[in-house]
């Protein structure tokens, strides 16, 4: 039995749409002769456990696991477009995102120096958009490996931006398309907040199926780019802002990897 889960970007508020997606996409992928697309998506916390499934149909995810501890065991068959400030349908890297540096609306920082000994709030170790991007952007000013007070861990982008609101944390990075994505459907969650700057893009998050699938890598990709253009899936994918799909080799995963090795090269290889 096959799984298939879309973790990215699926706010319970936007359930219904990722559902809905996921039914059309089901269709297309029996059309392109993968007929054994399961009805209903896998969720769960650990997101990892899904990843390492032999049994994985389809996924999205980071590329930061993509590059590290999934290298060689995930293989990307898309590359997602999103109509969201931030994001970039072509570059020298391929389609593009990047991270909203959020603060509270009346801290008085005006560049990311001034952030130095603040409290950052990261959503995971192994993300792109929420740690690494932030490590990216403060690597120059950086002393002794050290630039932040203290860095805490809250599970997702929300959450982030959350802990800055309430006064957890004063900073954070979040996905651009989480951002856009909350503006939509909780503002609130972005009433208080306001964005600093934004980081260096990096690839956009792929869509991926287990290297133990990667023959049916060319089919997954046609279905994919079928359910983009499909008319009855319009109003899902506007309301979680995907307006494309591109090949995966449109997309520079190695950037990811070069993001990193400048910070390190700076002497902050991890964000604290």
């Amino acid at each position: 039995m096959s799984l298939a889960s879309l973790p990215m970007y699926d706010l319970p508020e936007l359930r219904w749409a990722t559902d809905r997606f996921w039914r059309g996409l089901a269709r297309h992928l029996h059309a392109a002769g993968l007929g054994e697309a399961p009805p209903s998506l896998t969720r769960t916390a650990d997101f990892a456990e899904t990843w390492s499934d032999p049994a994985l149909l389809l996924s999205q995810t980071c590329g930061y696991p993509l590059t590290h501890a999934f290298a060689g065991r995930l293989c990307p068959v898309g590359v997602p477009l999103y109509d969201a400030e931030g994001c970039e349908p072509e570059s020298r890297y391929g389609p593009t995102y990047c991270s909203a540096i959020v603060l509270r609306a009346d801290d008085p920082a005006e560049t990311p120096l001034e952030l130095k000994g603040r409290r950052a709030a990261i959503n995971s170790w192994d993300s792109q958009s929420g740690m690494s991007a932030l490590r990216s952007l403060v690597a120059p000013f950086a002393e002794g490996g050290r630039f932040f007070s203290a860095a805490v861990e809250t599970g997702g982008h929300a959450a982030s931006a959350e802990a800055v609101a309430r006064g957890r944390a004063d900073v954070a990075a979040v996905d651009c398309v989480t951002w856009a994505l909350l503006g939509d459907v909780r503002p609130q969650a972005r009433a208080g907040l306001r964005v600093l700057t934004w980081s260096t893009p990096a690839p956009a998050l792929p869509f991926v199926t287990s290297m133990a699938r990667r023959a049916e890598a060319p089919r997954l990709t046609i279905a994919l780019t079928e359910a983009l253009e499909d008319a009855e899936l319009a109003e899902a994918c506007a309301a979680l802002r995907l307006v494309g799909v591109a090949p995966p080799e449109a997309a520079d995963y190695g950037r990811i990897l070069e993001i990193e090795a400048a910070a390190e090269a700076q002497g902050y290889p991890v964000l604290r």
